[in-house]
């Protein structure tokens, strides 16, 4: 690889960090050509879109972006390969179905929304994280429910205020 198409890739590898903002990076070093294909192949069924690239690219690539990136910039070491989603989750379900049929990809690190995650044992939590519709939505939801409670006995009671207010006239 020569200088430019180093910093092509290197400039994809950023663009690709702001575009998606979220990655994951794994270890796939000493996969078949095979496995590889097999990973590349369910990566695009789950509109996942892995890169294969050196450490220094990557880490260049993570500098470029202006981000805090120096806790990730340990676990790369060895071969390692991108995984970027819109889906904060979509990587690490995959991952997890892929590591029932093989030890890898090992999780190295995962940036997601500017919050990092380091280490293969942060894979469970990372398949639980909710998308942030999701939250949005559940905070919207406990937002309203008060008001609607709220609301709910302001026209019950103001039911029964009214009529009594009724009865009181009548009886005046």
């Amino acid at each position: 690889m020569n200088k430019e198409e180093k910093y092509d890739l290197v400039v994809a590898l950023s663009e690709q960090m702001k575009e998606y903002g979220n990655f994951y990076i794994t270890d796939t070093s000493d996969l078949t050509v095979a496995k590889v294909n097999n990973i590349r192949r369910q990566c695009f069924e789950a509109d996942i879109t892995m890169k294969v690239a050196k450490n220094s690219l990557i880490k260049k690539a993570m500098e470029a972006n202006g981000g805090d990136f120096s806790s990730i910039y340990d676990v790369l070491k060895g071969s390692s390969s991108i995984f970027f989603s819109k889906s904060a989750t979509a990587p690490a379900k995959l991952i997890k179905q892929l590591r029932k049929k093989g030890e890898k990809p090992i999780l190295k690190a995962a940036y997601i929304d500017s919050a990092v995650f380091i280490g293969d044992s942060q894979l469970d939590t990372l398949t639980k994280l909710k998308s942030k519709e999701q939250l949005i939505g559940e905070i919207v939801g406990l937002l309203q429910s008060p008001a609607k409670n709220v609301i709910s006995a302001l026209q019950s009671g103001g039911n029964t205020i009214a009529g009594l207010v009724k009865t009181l006239q009548e009886r005046g």
